[in-house]
């Protein structure tokens, strides 16, 4: 007999670990975004040389960390950021491989922590998937109709 409430509960566990995942994600960018500008210096030395103004695009890619980081708290716009998200994180993969082909320039982090970096991105993309963009964690309604 407890066999039948066990299988009821799952969806909910899920929907719940679901909803926790993403505002952990929603958080964890809006912090880091926060973060591309109390230590821009950090952020623009880890800047591949070939890309231009450096510094802009930390700034850049901070305020979209923000704002992204925010839609993915709102059930609303949950969707759009979570591809706003997964598009940002293939957009700043270069600075990750930048950094573990050249560890002389990050004395300050290790070699082996620079290639772990990298399947760690594959990591935050499941993330940002599994609790954003499934067919389980979207909203009842598409997210763009919702923004009327």
């Amino acid at each position: 007999m407890a066999w039948p409430d066990r299988v009821v509960m799952a969806p909910a566990l899920s929907r719940r670990a679901r909803s926790a995942a993403r505002w952990l994600l929603g958080v964890f960018f809006v912090l880091a975004g926060a973060n591309h500008f109390a230590n821009s210096g950090f952020y623009v030395a880890i800047m591949p040389p070939w890309l231009p103004w450096h510094l802009e695009l930390v700034w850049l890619s901070g305020v979209a960390e923000i704002v992204l980081g925010a839609m993915v708290l709102f059930r609303r716009t949950q969707v759009l950021g979570g591809w706003g998200l997964i598009a940002l994180c293939l957009a700043v993969f270069p600075a990750n491989v930048h950094m573990a082909l050249h560890p002389e320039l990050f004395p300050q982090f290790g070699p082996l922590l620079l290639w772990l970096r990298l399947p760690l991105q594959v990591a935050a993309l499941a993330w940002i998937w599994w609790s954003t963009l499934s067919a389980a964690a979207r909203p009842t309604r598409f997210a763009f109709r919702n923004l009327r």
